[in-house]
């Protein structure tokens, strides 16, 4: 069986070893966006409608943005391609992964809708609840929060599942049927993955949470600013912030190339077993 240990090694390994290749597509895919788009709760505080659209489809271009680089840097880490013609096949899988993302994305939707239609059917407003106001019972708030918890706890399932979607899509040139080979080759992985993505969601939130306070808190003095909208302090806060989160970013799609890697290897290996 796979080891998560040898993964992470390969990972740190490729990373160090592909470092000059690897930086150009985290600072254009991660880190722009992000550094960006931290700036845009501040804008949206004062901003008209039409502002609000434009920033919407800006975030939605750096969401596609990221998927890109995502998937080029997935190509480079499984050794499909160096820094230069890995670009390329990023843009080939790129259709294919923005597809299964929706689909993804679209099932998500469906999953957490019964929340808004029971609440609805109970005569809550949904636009009174976000404004604080027609809060529901408690008995109803606790039957929600039942809800969601399993529905949380059965995507932490899903997802580790469907890790290696992304790999799989990259290599073997598959779009929705990737859903299906990556639910294939990590069964008897499950848990293994779940308790890498509860560490890494943990280690990255900490991370983030402390640049966030600990650089804000210095720049709001040295800087200052209004409190609300754009400042300096807040400009430079989302620079440092983006480039943490960059970090953490750019470790998913290595590990989820070289993790299939290891799983293709060891399927591949039990099959001639069998074989023989």
């Amino acid at each position: 069986m796979a080891k998560m240990g040898t993964v992470w090694d390969r990972t740190a390994e490729f990373l160090s070893d592909n470092l000059p290749a690897v930086v150009p597509v985290a600072l254009l895919a991660f880190f722009v966006p992000a550094s960006i788009s931290g700036s845009f709760q501040g804008m949206r505080q004062s901003a008209g409608p039409g502002l609000v659209l434009t920033l919407s489809l800006v975030q939605l271009a750096f969401a596609v943005l990221s998927v890109w680089g995502s998937v080029t840097i997935t190509a480079m880490a499984l050794d499909m391609a160096d820094g230069r013609s890995a670009g390329s096949i990023g843009r080939a899988r790129l259709i294919p992964a923005l597809v299964v993302a929706l689909v993804l994305f679209a099932a998500m939707v469906l999953l957490v809708l019964p929340v808004p239609l029971v609440l609805q059917a109970n005569g809550y407003d949904m636009m009174a609840i976000a404004r604080g106001e027609n809060v529901p019972s408690q008995a109803m708030l606790g039957g929600i929060s039942l809800y969601l918890l399993a529905l949380l706890l059965l995507l932490l399932w899903i997802g580790a599942r469907l890790f290696v979607t992304t790999p799989v899509i990259v290599r073997e040139k598959r779009m929705l049927s990737a859903l299906r080979q990556s639910w294939k080759l990590t069964r008897g992985m499950t848990w293994r993955i779940v308790g890498v993505i509860l560490l890494f969601c943990m280690v990255s939130w900490v991370s983030i949470l402390a640049a966030n306070m600990v650089f804000g808190s210095i720049f709001a003095l040295v800087a200052g600013g209004p409190a609300d909208g754009i400042s300096l302090a807040s400009v430079l806060t989302s620079i440092v912030v983006a480039a943490v989160q960059s970090g953490f970013t750019l470790l998913v799609p290595a590990f989820t190339a070289k993790l299939y890697l290891a799983l293709t290897a060891e399927a591949g290996l039990r099959e001639g077993v069998l074989a023989a």
